[in-house]
């Protein structure tokens, strides 16, 4: 076996990223959520950052409103041009390292005082109770003996979220050490707790629960509730009256009683809270126009350190201050990217806010039935940018418009075929699918096949399977599951 040594020439092409050019990409795509948190990180980690304080100097904030870098301002004009970042180089040409001490522009918007003041938001969170501290407070003031009391510690343990028993009464039993007779009687105890339905093992028994706490039994409800309960979810009102030999009246009037239970009693006591969106963009309609205005509330405004500028005049001063100096430096090429990399995220943000504002006029003038259909290449075209990037600018962020609060992804969608060979979006067809189902007969809901029929007559072509797809994405259930008896 002979090993040899041989030399060759291999050309081939690579897409090398620079650190910057990543920190670029990473900003463009974050929420605004993400975004503040990754510029308080930066500001922990870079000493050459600093936030800047609003009011402690009102004349900087003066110029930058005059002729600094005005992204959005009253005037609804476009701010500079956005380019995409191409990663070509390492970064330093960018800056103009001969002006280190030049103040650099603060990060953000800046609203004139006249300047059309954003809506408010009210984002007022309080603490709330726990079901299982709820339970356990009731079950400390119970005059239960201190062995069930154990047990039935044990039990609420076990309850999700939805106030559910999720373990079985044998691993309850074994995970006490008692016998399945103390179990049970535990159960019961637990049972009696507020909210009325906790601790049940599913949903008949929640609901019997619940009857048994109303003042007035039912006992058709209760039997209802026990022997046809899959007849009362598909509103088989018919079948359970001949079934019981009683009008469908009566079973109407106990059905009402059983529809105004909780299925869920514990959900109540989630702890989950209302999540309230922060818009990136506010489109206002002034006179015949919209202004597009940049929502920069929140965001901190960055400079670079003047302390740190005065270190390293003395260190360039200085002879044996190389280390220093160097790192001062990288630090500073670091936090002068940061603070063009978020504005240039502004102002990608702002004109493709713009762009999907020109392209989607006539929603913004007359509403959801007017959303057309658009791409991502629509956009990209329009904004001389790559799909990639109007991709990661559309994520997760938001636009407050009048006709509400919109994901800019929301404006992206497929088109479907008119008789008259025009388009239509997506979405405009759920909303005429749940527009035509809220109007129908609550006696008579109309199936899918119909609903195609009456699409049709609004010459809108779509298929019976597409109908139930939208249907299913806008949680409607089917028609027979429709169906009321009045």
């Amino acid at each position: 076996m002979v090993f040899e040594l041989k030399q060759n020439l291999k050309l081939t092409q690579q897409l090398i990223m620079t650190p910057q050019l990543q920190q670029s990409i990473k900003l463009l795509q974050l929420s605004r959520l993400e975004l503040v948190n990754a510029i308080s990180q930066e500001l922990q980690e870079n000493p050459m950052l600093e936030e800047e304080d609003a009011f402690e100097n009102s004349a900087d904030a003066n110029e930058a409103e005059n002729g600094g870098d005005v992204l959005g301002a009253e005037t609804g004009s476009a701010p500079e041009s956005a380019k995409e970042i191409t990663g070509e180089g390492d970064g330093r040409d960018e800056f103009d390292w001969d002006g280190y001490f030049e103040d650099y522009g603060v990060v953000g918007v800046n609203f004139s005082s006249e300047s059309v003041e954003a809506p408010a938001l009210e984002n007022l969170s309080s603490g709330t109770e726990s079901l299982t501290d709820y339970l356990c407070w009731q079950l400390n003031l119970s005059r239960t003996g201190e062995d069930l009391k154990h047990v039935a510690g044990h039990i609420i343990g076990n309850l999700d979220g939805n106030g559910y028993l999720v373990s079985t009464i044998d691993e309850i039993a074994g995970a006490a050490g008692v016998e399945t007779d103390v179990v049970d009687a535990a159960l019961a105890v637990v049972q009696e707790f507020d909210p009325p339905g906790v601790a049940a093992r599913d949903l008949q028994e929640c609901l019997l629960l619940q009857l048994r706490f109303i003042e007035e039994t039912n006992p058709l409800a209760e039997k209802i509730v026990e022997d046809h309960l899959g007849d009362l979810e598909t509103n088989n009102y018919d079948k359970i009256a001949k079934s019981e030999k009683i009008s469908v009246d009566e079973v109407m009037r106990a059905a009402s009683v059983i529809l105004s239970l909780d299925p869920k009693p514990g959900l109540r006591y989630s702890g989950e809270r209302a999540a309230y969106i922060v818009p990136d963009v506010y489109v206002f309609r002034v006179g015949d126009e919209f202004k597009i205005v940049l929502n920069d509330e929140g965001l901190p405004r960055l400079r670079v350190s003047n302390m740190y500028k005065k270190i390293l005049v003395e260190e360039e001063a200085g002879v044996d201050g190389a280390k220093n100096r160097e790192y001062i430096r990288e630090r500073l090429q670091s936090a002068l990217w940061l603070i063009k990399s978020i504005q240039q995220r502004q102002r990608t943000i702002y004109r493709v806010s713009e762009s999907i504002l020109k392209h989607q006029i006539e929603f913004f003038e007359r509403g959801i039935d007017y959303l057309k259909p658009m791409v991502l290449r629509d956009i990209a075209e329009d904004v001389q940018m790559h799909e990639s990037t109007i991709s990661r600018v559309t994520s997760n962020k938001y636009m407050h418009t009048p006709r509400g609060i919109f994901e800019l992804k929301f404006f992206f969608n497929s088109g479907i075929r008119r008789n008259g060979g025009e388009s239509i979006a997506s979405e405009s067809v759920k909303e005429r699918i749940a527009k035509v189902i809220a109007e129908e007969d609550p006696r008579r809901p109309y199936n899918d096949s119909q609903i195609v029929e009456l699409l049709k007559k609004a010459d809108i072509k779509i298929a019976r399977r597409t109908v139930a797809k939208y249907r299913e994405m806008l949680n409607i259930l089917p028609s027979h599951k429709r169906r009321k008896y009045y």
